[in-house]
Formats: C-alpha cells, structure tokens, sequence
C-alpha cells in the first residue's frame, strides 16, 4: 500500500478512548526497543512519525495510527521493560489484554522479534499468549541487517524453535535500514484487513 495520509489519533490507557469507527486494526508487539516505532515509520514511510526512543519501556499508551483513513495501527507498550515499576507493568499488562482479547476490530497482531537473538522468555510468553487466544498473528525479525547474511538460517532457526513456530505462522526477515521484509509485511496486513491501494 502507498501511503500517503496519516494521523496518530490518540494515545490511549482505557477502551473508553479507543476510536469509535469500524476501520480494521493491526497492532505491533514486541519487547521494548525491538523496533516498533522503526518499522511504523517504514510502513507508512515516513522517517520520524512514529517515535523512536533509545529508552526502553518509553511508551505507555495505546498509540493509534489511522492510516489512509482505511485502518489503525495500533502500537503497543513494550513488554520486558525491567526499568518500569512493577505496579506500572501490571497496569500495562491489564490494558493490553483488554484490548487484545476484547477488541472486536482488531484483526491480527505483528510481533517483533530481535532478529540477532533468540527470542526472550517475555517473546515465547508474549506468542503462546497470542496462540492461545487464536489471534491472527506476523512474526517480524527485526534488525536483520545487523546479522551477517551467513548466519540468517541460524537466524530463522533460533526464532523458529525458541517460539515453537508451527509452519503457518510466517516469519518475515526485517531491516529498517535496507527495509527488506516490508513489502511483505504489508501484504500480511492487507490480506487480514481486506484493505487495499
């Protein structure tokens, strides 16, 4: 899709802010600072849109992005931010599930994955979650370009094992930089969301 209008609509803690229209939405997960924001802005190219922070744990909000006024993205608090209060993860961690499990225009979820990692026990959690509720999910290695292409089987494989991938989960090799991988990620969102150019 070509992206041409955006507009982060709000930044939201409870239901009772979400936008009230029908457009689908798409939301992001992914531990703090995996690059979320990075591959927003790539998505609706655009260089600084959404925010990006070297702090981890920097958003605290449901921030929704309407895009081409036909869908949101919806990009979530980072889980695994050991620098937020307890209390603080707690209350993110019930705003979360409110959404993700309750949110009826919600139509998949696209987890981050630190692609030069295995992926994190808040990762493996974060998938078996989102399986067990049967939401629609894109598995995204980001930083791909920090891994030398030699080692991209390893790569699919750590992130393959450590999460239990199963074959119908795809797995997209991502890079903010040379923005590999979002092409296919679009046609993920596309597909799930009925939206189109």
């Amino acid at each position: 899709m070509q992206v041409h209008e955006v507009e982060l609509t709000i930044s939201a803690v409870k239901a009772e802010q979400y936008p009230a229209t029908n457009y689908p939405e798409i939301a992001l997960v992914g531990r703090s600072n995996v690059g979320k924001s990075s591959l927003t802005n790539v998505l609706i190219n655009r260089k600084n849109y959404a925010h990006t922070s070297s702090q981890p744990g920097k958003t605290q909000t449901l921030n929704f992005y309407e895009v081409e006024h036909q869908l949101y993205f919806v990009d979530v608090p980072g889980y695994g931010y050991a620098k937020v209060s307890k209390k603080q993860r707690e209350q993110f961690g019930k705003m979360i599930e409110h959404y993700l499990t309750e949110r009826e225009q919600l139509r998949g979820v696209v987890q981050l994955i630190d692609g030069r990692h295995a992926p994190t026990e808040d990762d493996v959690m974060m998938y078996q979650w989102l399986t067990y509720y049967q939401i629609p999910t894109l598995v995204v290695a980001t930083k791909i370009d920090k891994v030398k292409s030699s080692a991209y089987t390893k790569s699919i494989s750590s992130i393959t094992k450590g999460l239990g991938l199963d074959q119908s989960v795809p797995l997209v090799l991502f890079s903010t930089q040379t923005k590999r991988g979002a092409q296919e990620v679009w046609d993920w969102i596309e597909k799930q969301t009925g939206v189109t150019d």
